[in-house]
């Protein structure tokens, strides 16, 4: 089944059912923010430091949520 399919279908569900069946997708997945990538909790504070910087300085342009949920729907 595509998510085409299964989406229309669970936007029917009421809010609680919708809000039911998210948590329980979202489990599981597991932590998909726990080694994704392998980094100790210092090494992705300093990553996200630096990437803060790098926006701060210009050097990369920040890409908005709605664009990335847009990307990763392709």
């Amino acid at each position: 089944m595509k998510i085409e399919e299964i989406a229309p279908e669970a936007l029917k569900l009421s809010p609680m059912e919708r809000a039911a069946l998210a948590a329980s997708l979202w489990e599981s997945i597991g932590d998909p923010y726990r080694d994704c990538g392998g980094e100790s909790d210092d090494e992705a504070v300093a990553l996200a430091i630096s990437r803060d910087r790098e926006m701060d300085n210009g050097e990369v342009k920040p890409v908005p949520f709605d664009e990335v949920m847009k990307r990763l729907r392709r």
